[in-house]
């Protein structure tokens, strides 16, 4: 099994991520992560799917999906010509006095401490998964009440890649 990232772009119309999400639970596909927002032109949505399986699924996905209606592009983003960055807010449970260990772990990793209550902190983090896998892994000693992370996004280098509709 590995994971795949396709970047879709879609008609900015009501239904058309159930539809795309339909397809795939309709086909047994797991969807790993899916992100989805307006683009410079209103008109339409680019959705950022990260996919999981064999090579043989990963191919019959992207076919699946370029087929449906409302879809006008289907991109694979490879790693080495692509950035893929997630968002995650991460509540931990501190006290006054364990307050700056998270902070300092914060601060090596360029994250925002964007709420502190009496006994919690709210850090947000941008990166790539794997820096935000560490980042928790760091927060080991500490209770992470609540985590939220959106997905991957993702864009291609460059603008050879780029879709003009």
């Amino acid at each position: 099994m590995r994971k795949k990232v396709f970047q879709l772009i879609v008609d900015n119309t009501s239904g058309v991520l159930s539809r795309i999400s339909g397809l795939f639970s309709r086909r047994g596909y797991n969807i790993e992560s899916i992100t989805a927002g307006v683009t410079a032109d209103a008109r339409f949505t680019r959705i950022t799917i990260v996919a999981s399986g064999d090579d043989e699924i990963l191919d019959q996905i992207e076919k699946q999906v370029a087929k449906l209606v409302d879809v006008k592009d289907v991109k694979a983003l490879e790693p080495e010509s692509s950035v893929y960055r997630e968002l995650a807010l991460i509540k931990v449970k501190t006290s006054k006095e364990l307050r700056q260990g998270v902070i300092s772990i914060a601060d090596i990793f360029r994250a925002n401490i964007i709420d502190v209550a009496h006994d919690s902190l709210i850090v947000e983090l941008t990166g790539t998964q794997d820096k935000i896998n560490a980042f928790i892994s760091l927060l080991g000693d500490y209770e992470i009440l609540e985590l939220a992370r959106t997905g991957i996004a993702g864009l291609g280098r460059g603008t050879e890649n780029v879709t003009y509709l």
